[in-house]
């Protein structure tokens, strides 16, 4: 077994098959093919189960895509590790992030990498939840993980590296039911139609929340496609709760951005994994939290919350 076999490995089961992952690799499928049976000649076992053009995982599949991510990521740190003495010239970054915190705080911690390391491509996945990017993290998919909670930071399975909190603002059409400039009583949103974010969102917690309390809002739409709110919210189809991670976005666009009261937040945290971290990971933490102390997400934070202003979340804690 090498670790180019775990590299073919895990591009079959990243690309969801042979030919995209031969097409990733820039390999013939035959060749990619081969690879793989020699591998599990060697195993004594079968990988995956070939059903037509698909590819799907055993049971001794699955159990190896831990360990395979384990190694591929030691390879990886032993190469960058040799590397970093060229001042991270090449290479990649994998980062995991949720929506709203991919807006900020990781737009900017990206600009201010790329500005420092403008050689190091920084790939960025897509995670809905809090456990999606520990799952990210954990397994080795990625090496960071940038993720908010109203509950306690997920810290069993990871490293956590706090950047400070959001808070939770109300985003309405120019023409919507409220003045400008003036703070919501989360008690007003009684009767209103939401736009709300899938289930285990901490703004989807929040919603559930004020109905649980009583308020009577009726959920309009629901979308795991984050960037379709502030859309929606522009052609009236309904006003939506999210982080302020979005003002200065829906600002743009034309939209409102109104404080609620009591006031509510999230979390936000960088999360690493546990073993050692390749140069470029490690610097973009360096960036994110300077000193290795709590970081700041700027315009987007309000870091001076308490944890009282997010108790209506708490429920969220339990996901992680």
């Amino acid at each position: 077994m090498d670790v180019r076999q775990l590299e073919y490995f895990l591009a079959i089961v990243d690309h969801d098959g042979f030919n995209r992952a031969a097409s990733a690799l820039y390999l013939s499928q035959p060749s990619l093919s081969q690879s793989i049976q020699s591998l599990e000649r060697e195993l004594g076992i079968s990988l995956f189960h070939r059903i037509g053009r698909r590819a799907v995982l055993t049971q001794a599949g699955h159990t190896l895509v831990e360990p395979a991510r384990a190694a591929v990521r030691g390879l990886e740190l032993a190469r960058a590790s040799v590397g970093s003495v060229q001042a991270l010239r090449g290479g990649a970054l994998d980062i995991a992030a949720m929506p709203s915190q991919a807006v900020e705080p990781l737009a900017g911690l990206v600009q201010r990498f790329a500005e420092k390391y403008p050689d190091v491509t920084v790939n960025i996945r897509a995670a809905f939840t809090p456990r999606d990017v520990v799952e990210l993290v954990r397994t080795g998919a990625c090496e960071l993980g940038l993720l908010a909670t109203p509950g306690p930071l997920p810290d069993r399975e990871v490293a956590v590296h706090p950047l400070g909190e959001q808070r939770f603002v109300l985003i309405t059409p120019a023409d919507g039911p409220f003045p400008a400039g003036r703070p919501v009583d989360c008690r007003q949103l009684n009767g209103h139609r939401l736009i709300v974010g899938q289930r285990g969102t901490g703004m989807r917690i929040f919603v559930d929340n004020l109905r649980a309390q009583g308020i009577d809002l009726t959920v309009a739409v629901e979308s795991e496609h984050r960037v379709s709110i502030l859309p929606l919210v522009l052609k009236g189809t309904g006003l939506a709760v999210v982080t302020d991670a979005w003002r200065e976005l829906a600002e743009r666009a034309g939209a409102w951005v109104l404080d609620l009261e009591p006031p509510a937040s999230l979390a936000v945290a960088l999360i690493s994994r546990r073993a050692e971290l390749t140069p470029a990971a490690r610097a973009c933490l360096d960036l994110a939290t300077p000193e290795g102390g709590s970081g700041d997400v700027g315009a987007s934070g309000d870091a001076g919350a308490s944890d009282g202003a997010r108790a209506s979340g708490d429920a969220g804690a339990r996901d992680l």
